[in-house]
C-alpha cells in the first residue's frame, strides 16, 4: 500500500500556502523546526559557558569530571541513539503503509530507560554530596544534564502525541524533535563526561 504524500505546508490566512522558506521542504511542520534551531542555540550557548568556565578552571573541572560514571553516561548514549533509530524506523514504515506504533512504542521505552538511569546517577551524585553548591563543574553539569532530561521528558509526551494522531507529518514532526535531542545528547555525552 502505497501513500499519498501529505503537504507539510501551513496554509495562511488567505488560503495560500505559507512559504517558510527553507523549512518548507524538511520533513514535519516548519514550527517545529524553528523550535528546534531555537533549542540548539540554547543548548549552544550552554555548551560555550561549559568551554569558557573549564579553561578558566581546568583543575575544579578534571577532577569533578573525574566523579562523573562515564559507563552510566555511555549506555544511556547507546540508549538514546537507538531510541532514535527506532522512531525513524517507525517513520519509515508509517510511510510504507506498514504497522509503525511497536516502534514508536520501543522508542518511548528506551527514552525512559534514559531517565530512569539518569535519576540513578542524580542519584548517586546527590548520595556523594556532589550537588550543585559543590563548584561551576557541577553547576554546569546539573543545569546542562538537567535541560537535556526534562527534553527527554517533553519529547516522550511529544511521541505519544504522534503516536496516537498517527498522520505521517504528524510522525516527521514529532521525529525531528526526538532527533534533536538525541543529537544534543551525543554532542553533551562526551563534552561534559569525557574531554579533557
Amino acid at each position: 500500500m502505497t501513500e499519498t504524500p501529505v503537504s507539510t505546508s501551513v496554509v495562511a490566512v488567505d488560503g495560500e500556502a505559507a512559504d517558510w522558506g527553507p523549512l518548507s521542504s524538511l520533513p514535519g511542520n516548519p514550527m517545529m523546526w524553528i523550535l528546534i534551531l531555537g533549542e540548539l542555540a540554547a543548548f549552544g550557548a550552554m555548551f560555550i559557558g561549559f568551554a569558557v568556565t573549564r579553561a578558566l578552571d581546568t583543575a575544579t573541572f578534571d577532577a569533578s569530571q573525574a566523579q562523573l560514571d562515564r559507563l552510566l553516561g555511555g549506555v544511556n548514549t547507546m540508549v538514546l541513539v537507538t531510541s532514535g533509530w527506532l522512531v525513524a524506523v517507525a517513520v519509515r514504515r508509517r510511510a510504507l503503509g506498514l504497522s509503525h506504533r511497536a516502534a514508536m512504542l520501543g522508542a518511548m521505552a528506551l527514552g525512559g530507560l534514559f531517565l530512569a538511569i539518569k535519576a540513578v546517577e542524580y542519584g548517586d551524585k546527590i548520595g556523594r554530596g556532589l550537588t550543585l553548591e559543590s563548584n561551576s563543574f557541577f553547576q554546569l553539569y546539573y543545569l546542562m544534564t538537567g535541560f537535556h532530561a526534562m527534553h527527554v521528558a517533553a519529547g516522550l509526551v511529544v511521541l505519544g502525541i504522534v503516536t496516537w494522531w498517527d498522520s505521517l507529518e504528524n510522525l516527521e514532526t514529532g521525529a525531528a524533535f526526538w532527533h534533536m535531542v538525541d543529537l544534543i545528547w551525543v554532542l553533551l555525552y562526551p563534552i561534559v563526561y569525557l574531554l579533557r
